[in-house]
């Protein structure tokens, strides 16, 4: 017999024994200051709502230098997003992490539309709302302070060293 497992099988967590959770303080200010940095780029006409989109999808998974792999909110709250196969964060994964999250960006993105955009707007903002809501809830009454968008992706939040 070989060590290696079967397929379909998801290896276990390899979160470092280190990382704790966050606090929701902390949490919540790597958020706040994601959010506002979607909402200003999102003032810009046409690109900037398109940027803003991409930046609340994508934001866990880029890798710039001086994001080191994580959205700039978390950079400066010192917080990180591990994935539970120990592999490295990618824009993929942090879109399936971050939806729940974009849709109120997304409805944003719809004032792009004529007419239609208009008309879906106000379902897109209040589904946004409502997903927002149910993020927080499981953030709060997870034990390892995981939301949907963790379990989707999983990923898991944890206090960095730096």
């Amino acid at each position: 017999m070989s060590d290696v497992p079967p397929p379909n099988t998801v290896p276990p967590p390899t979160v470092p024994p280190t990382a704790g959770k966050p606090d929701l303080v902390t949490r919540f200010l790597a958020f706040f200051i994601d959010a506002v940095i979607v909402s200003v780029v999102g003032l810009v006409p046409v690109l900037g709502t398109l940027a803003a989109i991409a930046y609340a999808l994508l934001r866990d998974g880029l890798h710039y230098e001086f994001m080191d792999g994580r959205s700039i909110g978390k950079k400066l709250m010192k917080l990180k997003v591990l994935r539970h196969d120990g592999s490295a964060m990618d824009m993929a994964t942090s879109a399936r992490r971050n939806w729940p999250l974009a849709v109120g960006s997304l409805a944003q993105g719809l004032l792009l539309l004529p007419v239609i955009g208009w008309i879906l707007l106000p379902i897109a903002v209040i589904a946004g709302a409502l997903l927002a809501l149910f993020e927080v809830y499981k953030v709060v009454t997870d034990p390892e302070g995981r939301r949907w968008g963790d379990a989707l992706a999983g990923t898991k939040v944890v206090q960095a060293a730096s």
